[in-house]
């Protein structure tokens, strides 16, 4: 358990249909690292609750699905109702690297940074088998996003993050979409409100059984983030 006088953390995993990754990206967080795991299940077809309650997570099960955004909405809204100090945002499929949760909370802990983002740009995404257009649109969008808002983030787009609890209460992120573009909306609404932000690198594994999104899903959210400029 992490020592009572440090900040309460609470990791919190949006899943949909991740009965196949979720224990061994449970398995992986290091021992010591989180006071609680909370998954909520945007109403899987798989058995991803019953494999969450079999690790002793904390679950909550959504009636229906209702989009990768308003699962965060319920992610961050319960984990600050658990006491939560820090928050980590970390996706079940095993795609990113739980083992730098450490790196992810130390920033926060330490008083530098109000929310720190795990940037695969940092490290060698394509090495860890991310799809060569991918990156490019990655990289492409991050560009803009930087040109336009006036920072200079490696990544936008990443979905593995920390955030203190005093961010999460600095902005209305239950206003923001229920689909992948409230990332970049809550990036966004933390600019807005003046947080420090920190990046870390992380690595990544793409493989079949980890999530992917489509290629025209891809176009809208890269439309989607575009205007938010």
């Amino acid at each position: 358990m992490v020592e009572e006088t440090s900040p309460k953390v609470v990791v919190v995993m949006p899943a949909y249909n991740a009965a196949q990754t979720l224990a061994k990206t449970c398995h992986a967080i290091p021992e010591g690292s989180c006071d609680a795991v909370l998954l909520v299940d945007d109403a899987s077809s798989d058995d991803t609750a019953d494999v969450a309650r079999d690790l002793n997570l904390e679950v909550i099960e959504h009636p229906k699905n209702l989009g990768y955004g308003a699962n965060q909405k319920t992610c961050y809204t319960h984990a600050l109702a658990m006491g939560a100090e820090i928050v980590v945002m970390l996706h079940p499929d095993y795609q990113y690297d739980p083992r730098i949760i450490p790196d992810l909370v130390e920033p926060i802990r330490g008083g530098e940074a109000d929310v720190v983002l795990a940037s695969r740009m940092l490290g060698d995404p394509i090495a860890g088998g991310m799809p060569a257009y991918k990156y490019i649109f990655n990289k492409t969008l991050t560009w803009i996003e930087n040109k336009a808002l006036g920072t200079s983030f490696s990544e936008f787009h990443t979905g593995y993050r920390a955030f203190s609890s005093r961010a999460l209460e600095s902005v209305n992120y239950k206003s923001n979409s229920n689909d992948f573009v409230f990332d970049n909306e809550i990036i966004v609404q933390c600019l807005d409100a003046g947080l420090r932000f920190k990046e870390i690198p992380v690595r990544t594994r793409y493989a079949e059984d980890s999530s992917s999104v489509s290629f025209l899903t891809s176009v809208k959210y890269g439309l989607e983030c575009s205007g938010l400029c």
